[in-house]
């Protein structure tokens, strides 16, 4: 395959530097409008990160929200100059009553400490400026980012309290009846197993409804960026991701429990605790991928596109 000659050729001329060819942002951008959009876009929302992550409302947060937020932002990056190659076609009445709705959400939830709602207004003032500026086209071209801000807010209380029981239930007794089949002598008394010595508490951490959000929040971001044709396949994907997230929880308590028991209650607890935690993950992303390849085999061939 020959170079590219002509005029609208990327290579740079001689003596001419990359960066001029090839910019840090697509030529077109209003670069003073993009820094005030984002100027504001900061006075509104840091304090709300700030107070998320390290300040009042701390205790709800998950500890994956930045990385959450860190995607999304990169995933609206990656579509810069796709952006910039569409046409003005403002949406000023649909922009103008998202921008009212969200702000109304924001000011509730600051003034009254409801910290789901001002989470929840930035999808609809993000979505707001892309109206405002490109139209209906933009809020297509990049409607996976704004959803998948979703995964920063965190569940309801009374949600997680009402699943995680029975789920923590069902991998402790999934990890109790592995461990008993492999030989061991084990016991299980609700979500407490006793191993040895050892007594162990399954807690919330280890399998509950936080994990599974997450690792829901990554197989979803895994079919994004295969960009599948076929929906079928990315739901399909997106659904098995509960077993799959089940699984990998399974492995964590029992990789847990082994620890404990052959090197003691403090290495359990100590380091490799947090260890356990980059496993989980480690080993959900290795059956994602397997799942993936399955269902690629399974599937009817106009699905696996």
């Amino acid at each position: 395959m020959s170079a590219a000659t002509g005029p609208d050729s990327t290579l740079p001329a001689q003596g001419q530097p990359f960066a001029a060819v090839s910019p840090w942002l697509p030529g077109g951008v209003d670069r003073l409008a993009l820094f005030v959009v984002l100027l504001g876009l900061g006075l509104l929302y840091l304090p709300t990160y700030w107070d998320f992550l390290a300040g009042s409302k701390a205790a709800d947060s998950q500890g994956h929200e930045p990385l959450i937020a860190g995607v999304a932002v990169w995933l609206v990056w990656r579509r810069r100059e796709a952006l910039a190659r569409l046409p003005p076609a403002p949406a000023p009445w649909a922009a103008g009553s998202l921008l009212v709705v969200g702000l109304l959400l924001y000011v509730f939830g600051r003034s009254q400490h409801f910290l789901r709602l001002e989470l929840v207004s930035q999808l609809l003032v993000f979505a707001s400026v892309l109206l405002a500026f490109k139209g209906w086209a933009a809020v297509r071209l990049v409607w996976f980012a704004l959803f998948f801000l979703l995964f920063v807010i965190p569940l309801p209380y009374t949600v997680v309290q009402t699943l995680t029981g029975p789920m923590k239930e069902a991998v402790s007794a999934v990890a109790t009846t592995l461990l008993y089949w492999s030989g061991y002598t084990i016991g299980r008394t609700g979500v407490v197993i006793t191993i040895g010595q050892y007594q162990l508490l399954v807690a919330e951490a280890c399998a509950g409804l936080h994990t599974m959000f997450t690792l829901e929040a990554l197989g979803l971001l895994y079919t994004q960026l295969l960009d599948y044709r076929a929906w079928q396949r990315s739901a399909a994907l997106a659904l098995l991701v509960v077993p799959v997230s089940f699984c990998a929880n399974v492995v964590r308590v029992i990789t847990l429990v082994l620890i404990t028991y052959y090197f003691g209650d403090e290495a359990g607890q100590g380091f490799v605790h947090s260890f356990a935690g980059l496993l989980l993950f480690f080993v959900a992303l290795l059956l994602i991928f397997s799942v993936d390849r399955l269902l690629g085999l399974v599937l009817p061939a106009r699905w696996r596109e």
